[in-house]
């Protein structure tokens, strides 16, 4: 089975030893994205409305980049910093993954960089 790497300038640079996503088959992993701006790789956004936005940004350029696109994601895993920020994030995640994907979302106690989101993404391509 052929595993590819991927990797776009469109989104931030890899912050640890994994890729921004990989490939195997018609399967697309996106490792977590973060609400890093890939130009700076620093966060600009202070709130979680801002964040997430940022995150789907990323997230859209990977998967571009693997050869998918939102509407082709079929799973998610949504990480929070705090819970009180579920109805925001909920606003802004809705008009990115309008498909409606099966969809995990958890609290954590603290994410990389002291962020308030991270998402990853399983998808198809094609």
């Amino acid at each position: 089975m052929n595993i590819e790497k991927i990797h776009t300038e469109n989104a931030p640079e890899a912050i640890g030893p994994y890729s921004q996503a990989v490939t195997v088959g018609d399967f697309v992993f996106t490792s977590g994205q973060i609400a890093l701006v890939p130009a700076t790789g620093t966060v600009e956004a202070e709130d979680i409305v801002g964040q997430t936005e940022q995150v789907m940004k990323n997230l859209c350029a990977v998967l571009t980049a693997a050869g998918s696109s939102m509407d082709k994601a079929i799973k998610t895993t949504c990480f929070l910093a705090d819970m009180n920020d579920f109805a925001a994030f909920n606003e802004v995640y809705g008009k990115y993954f309008t498909s409606k994907p099966a969809r995990s979302c958890v609290a954590a106690k603290q994410l990389p960089k002291n962020v308030l989101v991270e998402v990853e993404v399983v998808a198809v391509k094609g």
